[in-house]
């Protein structure tokens, strides 16, 4: 993927994971050569816990990862889409 698909894919990862209550992070490191350099994380919006990308390392998580941790079907239970305020 190129830089701007990846912003595209990262964008609507937020997207989804904000509806479900979960705050997509990216590593903010800028040392390429650190472990985890371009890594992301899920973390629980409300406790502040990680859902996805410490199990080795933090950041350890790639963009295909979250989007296949946001698919799971254990995360939509967990994490369903809230609806909008006042709204019909």
């Amino acid at each position: 993927m190129t830089n701007a698909e990846d912003k595209v894919l990262e964008n609507r990862l937020r997207r989804v994971a904000t509806r479900r209550g979960l705050r997509l992070e990216k590593s903010r490191r800028r040392d390429k050569n650190a472990i985890d350099y371009g890594g992301y994380m899920l973390v629980d919006a409300y406790s502040n816990t990680v859902v996805a990308g410490a199990s080795n390392y933090a950041y350890d998580c790639t963009l295909a990862d979250i989007e296949r941790e946001l698919s799971l079907p254990s995360v939509k239970a967990r994490f369903p889409a809230r609806k909008a305020k006042g709204k019909s």
